[in-house]
């Protein structure tokens, strides 16, 4: 445990900077059947011309508002000087008690897969000005060793909010708030010996699982940073309790194993069946099967119920669907008082199918897969629920992740020139809800070349009535960081993205 100063940069964000670039959006009704929707003839003139800015949005309010989006830069390389590759992860609250949101972000550094414990935690501290943030380093190297996830929250009970990353490389660790002096004090912090050097943390999460008024938290470990390049074992997804919530004391944590699973890649916190105590959603990748734990824990003890998640697609034939949670949200789209989980099908070519799945009225029961909409070719990788369109029902925002495989043996994610319409691209998009969860249209708002963007946080930042989301940007080298995406409503239709680099990865156009 020692004492670590922060890095400081100071930031004045631009609402826009120079040149913009555009994509379509692309208004696909995209039914179950999968058939290839229809698209109006400015998107189909854009597609076959090349030219996607030359196409307008589509996407509409109840009240008939056009929806664009207009990117906002809050930390990355290029702006901090800070080579912040990789980025990941991102969380938010108020931290430094100001009433403005800030920013955790995790960047693994890596443009490749390397086995380097390198890495960056960030803190952004918001103002007044949603495009002023202060820029801080709460951790970098092999203590931030591929940062993959964070989560805030008030371990110690002194009302001021801490913060524990998981890292890939290979630990979790522990940031206790100074309290004075926060943006650039020290922050005392503990790697857990009973984290240490245990292989790779996936993510992180933390709730009261057991009532005894202290934060607990719930980590998943996936073995190594590459599964897929080593022999997969069983791991483990774990609570870890801290006695009093001394932190900062090695000999206060403990864990207490929920399971066992090859490849274990989620552990999400959800009350899932609304009894007011939190449950545990988990998968194995390897197994190709979600879970959850349903909490029954008393008097202080921790006790769980694993109930498997069977996923049923009634009416169909094939290869049946493939669910791993590993990003997900909920919502109750059915409107039945369950909740469901959005998430996608990774049996069509690695995530391709958006879908969400109905939580049975009894535990054991199949969980009913209904699709949302292809994202083929891309890869479809984060997910996240929201009113966007503000009538009254959840929309879904996704991110598309931009693979290495096409590259060739001597090119990296550092260089553009390499895809085409069918190649798996770096693409923001989102479905909307047009009322019962199971007819939804895509709007397609940016596609580049290189990206990753695998969580959504709603927040209407700007206070301007609708609701805007915080994401990183990874697999894109000097690209990669943190950003925001305003929404912005219009009375007449207008190009539906506005890039908030000057210089950007290429746009790459849908297939036909």
């Amino acid at each position: 445990m020692t004492g670590f100063k922060l890095k400081q940069t100071s930031i004045k964000q631009l609402s826009c900077l120079g040149a913009a670039l555009f994509v379509v959006a692309c208004g696909a009704d995209n039914q179950p059947s999968m058939q290839p929707a229809e698209m109006t003839e400015p998107v189909v003139e854009a597609l076959t011309s090349g030219f996607l800015n030359e196409a307008l949005t589509q996407a509409q309010t109840a009240d008939g508002q056009y929806i664009s989006w207009r990117e906002h830069r809050i930390d990355d390389e290029l702006m901090s000087g800070v080579e912040l590759r990789g980025s990941d992860g991102l969380v938010m609250d108020d931290i430094d008690g100001d009433g403005y949101q800030d920013i955790v972000s995790v960047h693994e550094a890596d443009d490749v897969y390397d086995g380097e414990p390198e890495g960056h935690i960030r803190i952004a501290f918001g103002t007044a000005d949603p495009d002023v943030w202060v820029n801080v380093t709460l951790a970098e190297g092999p203590e931030a060793g591929a940062a993959e996830d964070a989560v805030i929250v008030d371990i110690n009970g002194d009302g001021l909010l801490d913060i524990v990353a998981a890292c890939e490389l290979s630990h979790l660790i522990y940031f206790e708030n100074p309290g004075a002096n926060v943006r650039n004090g020290d922050w005392d912090r503990l790697i857990p010996s009973i984290t240490k050097d245990r292989g790779s943390f996936i993510r992180v999460f933390a709730a009261d699982f057991n009532g005894d008024g202290i934060p607990d938290l719930v980590a998943p470990n996936k073995g190594s940073q590459d599964p897929t390049q080593a022999i997969v074992e069983p791991k483990e997804i774990s609570i870890f309790s801290i006695a009093n919530g001394e932190g900062l004391n090695d000999e206060a944590w403990s864990e207490h194993v929920l399971t066992q699973v090859p490849w274990p890649i989620n552990s999400q916190a959800v009350d899932l069946d609304a009894d007011g105590d939190m449950d545990v959603v988990a998968a194995s990748v390897a197994e190709e099967r979600s879970m959850w734990f349903e909490n029954v824990s008393q008097n202080g003890e921790f006790d769980f119920i694993e109930h498997p998640m069977t996923i049923s697609e009634p009416g169909t034939t094939g290869e049946p669907p493939i669910v791993n949670v590993f990003n997900m949200d909920v919502s109750d789209l059915n409107n039945d008082g369950l909740l469901d989980i959005v998430t996608f099908d990774t049996a069509r070519l690695l995530g391709i199918d958006a879908a969400w799945i109905e939580q049975p009225a009894v535990p054991e029961d199949p969980w009913v897969i209904h699709r949302i909409g292809s994202y083929a070719p891309d890869q479809l990788v984060g997910v996240g629920v929201a009113d966007i369109d503000g009538d009254g029902d959840d929309d879904v925002i996704t991110g598309g992740y931009s693979g290495d495989w096409f590259y060739t043996e001597d090119s990296t994610r550092l260089q553009d020139g390499l895809a085409d319409p069918e190649t798996e691209s770096g693409r923001l998009a989102w479905f909307e809800n047009q009322g019962d969860g199971l007819e939804w249209v895509r709007h397609d708002f940016s596609r580049r070349e290189r990206g990753m963007f695998d969580k959504f946080i709603p927040l209407d930042i700007d206070e301007d009535g609708d609701l805007d989301f915080f994401t990183t940007r990874g697999n894109s080298g000097e690209y990669d960081g943190v950003l925001w995406l305003e929404q912005v409503r219009t009375e007449n239709p207008v190009q539906a993205f506005v890039s908030g680099h000057e210089v950007d990865s290429p746009e790459i156009p849908l297939p036909l």
